[in-house]
């Protein structure tokens, strides 16, 4: 059985970096919609997919 070091790059920097932590993830509930405004609970950030589409799509073209 081989060992758990021949395994692993010697390289560490060669390895992928980590999967980037979407915006909307790190956005706090605000009791309405984060891209039309529309009245919310204090737990949801978007009142539907389309919105939640929506703000993704726009975060992308404004990085």
């Amino acid at each position: 059985m081989e060992s758990l070091q021949n395994q692993l790059p010697e390289d560490v920097g060669a390895m992928p970096p980590a999967a980037p932590v979407y915006t909307r993830q790190t956005l706090p509930p605000k009791g309405s919609c984060w891209y039309c405004e529309k009245p919310l609970d204090s737990v949801r950030r978007f009142c539907g997919k389309e919105c939640h589409d929506a703000f993704d799509e726009e975060a992308e073209f404004t990085r």
